[in-house]
């Protein structure tokens, strides 16, 4: 096969070297990446931005490949309307998400990064005015019923024998049978009534800014916040207010709606807010798969097959 595929972020190991058994690979960091759109033939990417005037500009590429689920850095109507494949990894970082949003939640609840943050410092420690908050028998509203949402469920009930709030207007319950929940009709349904509130859908034109200023003033005082999806999702203004003033207990946050944010960023400045750099899907185990299975649809496009996990 004599095609060129450009990697235009760190990869796993693993994957690289797929793509170089079957084409010629330029990567990350080398910065003949930049001539992608004239010189590639297929594309392997995770966070770099695809925009439209480079997809237009790319006449021999067949096929970008996205590492993820999310597709939002890439001009997808362009690639259409260019007649390029857009394809994603949906599913295998599944479980990786899933864990990060389960620890982020005990590390707010249990203030384990502020006590570690303290304890290093040499600061003094007067425990009666750190408590936390116990999980066992909570809440938990899961917001998104995809593959992540279930899991993360799953975890809630399996280890703390949760109450499960469930809402997604989607999604069917087919991943759900045996897992006890109750499924609500709205988002404010869920809202009201959870202990701590947690964030697995997509960012689109409907769910940016969904938890805004009114549905964090819905929220129980001293709820809990996670979002391992996408930073849009959160007014994080509202949720830096909700947050300064007491009403929420903590939040925990690997994603925000700009990555990677300021040191200054207000968020940043609380002590209840535990945050990650967009890092939920990044284990070794993930990493080597999801480059892997990347590596893999971009050179059975290449080679005539069709396209799996297309977005267009």
């Amino acid at each position: 096969m004599n095609k060129k595929i450009y990697i235009l972020d760190a990869f796993y190991e693993a994957g690289i070297a797929l793509a170089k058994e079957h084409a010629e690979v330029v990567c990350w960091p080398d910065p003949a990446i930049a001539n992608w759109p004239e010189a590639a033939d297929g594309v392997m990417v995770r966070m770099t931005p695809i925009t439209a005037e480079q997809i237009r500009r790319a006449k021999h590429v067949q096929i970008i490949c996205k590492q993820g689920v999310g597709f939002e850095t890439i001009d997808i109507a362009t690639a259409k309307e260019c007649g390029i494949a857009v394809c994603r990894t949906p599913g295998v970082n599944s479980e990786a998400v899933a864990e990060m949003a389960f620890a982020l939640a005990l590390s707010v609840t249990r203030r384990i990064t502020r006590f570690d943050r303290m304890l290093r410092a040499g600061e003094e420690i007067v425990r009666p005015a750190h408590l936390g908050i116990e999980m066992h028998g909570k809440t938990v509203g899961v917001v998104g019923m995809g593959n992540i949402g279930t899991r993360v469920a799953r975890k809630w009930f399996g280890a703390f024998d949760a109450r499960i709030i469930a809402y997604d207007p989607y999604a069917t319950d087919d991943q759900w049978l045996g897992l006890p929940h109750q499924r609500v009709n709205s988002l404010n349904e869920l809202l009201a009534v959870s202990d701590l509130v947690t964030l697995h859908l997509p960012l689109n034109e409907q769910t940016k800014n969904l938890i805004d200023r009114a549905a964090l003033a819905i929220m129980k005082k001293n709820a809990v916040l996670i979002n391992v999806s996408r930073g849009g999702l959160i007014d994080e203004q509202a949720l830096f207010d909700a947050l300064q003033s007491g009403h929420l207990f903590g939040a925990g946050l690997d994603v925000f709606a700009v990555e990677p944010p300021p040191a200054d960023y207000p968020l940043l400045s609380l002590p209840n807010v535990v945050t990650t750099p967009h890092a939920a899907g990044g284990t070794v185990d993930t990493q080597e798969r999801s480059s892997l299975q990347v590596a893999k649809q971009v050179i059975d496009v290449l080679a005539g097959l069709p396209a799996t996990n297309r977005v267009v």
